[in-house]
């Protein structure tokens, strides 16, 4: 009987040692609703943008520097495209089909609701911790040494580890400041500088860029950098996982490897 005694162990030791590495069971949204919402009113309004945007641009496919532009005017530059408006030299014998009308509209009502959509992302990113937590570089990610990991990673077409699921890299942060405070409130400013109603009540909206056609031609270069942007995010999400970052944007939830296999 004392022989058995000495081999008595507390209960709690009988637990195995793995369950201590299981993580709890709560599970946190990885995208607030909020920046879900904004996330998806700001893609189908790009989208539209897009669209009309192309049209606006074949109405007169001639860009030019200045105040004043024309087709009696040296352009500074052109798309090799045929127009759709016979009036416009582009050196084809035929001319498309006049989309101006409808596309000027959409690309009005798109942009607004855009500039609408971003405020309210601002707003709340300041207020919620968002912008603090989730885009601004932490310490760690400041060093060179950070920065040309993330690089290599992207060029190497990496896979993110399931980690990387919950945060993002430095890259990733520094370009979606860049989008969200350098090339969107330019593309709005240039947009603006277009409209004569706005340019009669805040003339240096135009007269800071040099003239409307400088605006309109600063206007087409920061959407191509914004479409870039989006080739190469939905690029990036189809490397990291499609599925899995597509459920964490619709729902919140962020997924694994496993769940996008």
């Amino acid at each position: 009987m004392a022989r058995l005694e000495s081999v008595r162990v507390p209960l709690g030791a009988c637990v195995p040692s793995s369950a201590s590495s299981v993580p709890a069971t709560t599970v946190t949204s990885r995208h607030s609703a909020l920046v879900r919402v904004t996330h998806w009113i700001t893609t189908l309004c790009f989208l539209a943008l897009l669209v009309s945007g192309v049209e606006i641009v074949i109405s007169h496919p001639r860009f030019y520097w200045g105040e004043t532009g024309n087709v009696l005017t040296t352009p500074l530059f052109k798309l090799p495209i045929p127009s759709s408006r016979a009036l416009v030299p582009t050196g084809y014998g035929y001319v498309l089909r006049d989309q101006n009308g409808w596309s000027r509209y959409l690309h009005f009502q798109a942009a607004w609701v855009v500039v609408l959509t971003g405020l309210l992302y601002i707003i709340s990113a300041l207020f919620t911790g968002h912008l603090r937590k989730n885009l601004l570089p932490s310490k760690a990610d400041s060093s060179l040494r950070a920065f040309s990991t993330a690089i290599a990673n992207h060029l190497r077409f990496e896979r993110p580890s399931e980690a990387g699921a919950w945060s993002y890299n430095v890259l990733q942060r520094l370009t979606y400041l860049f989008v969200i405070f350098v090339l969107f409130p330019l593309v709005i400013w240039t947009g603006l500088a277009m409209s004569p109603a706005f340019v009669s009540a805040v003339p240096a909206t135009v007269t800071l860029l040099g003239g409307q056609q400088s605006a309109r031609t600063i206007h087409f270069f920061v959407s191509l950098a914004l479409l870039l942007f989006l080739l190469v995010h939905v690029a990036m999400v189809c490397l990291a996982g499609f599925r899995s970052r597509m459920r964490a944007m619709i729902t919140g939830r962020a997924g694994t490897h496993r769940d996008s296999a």
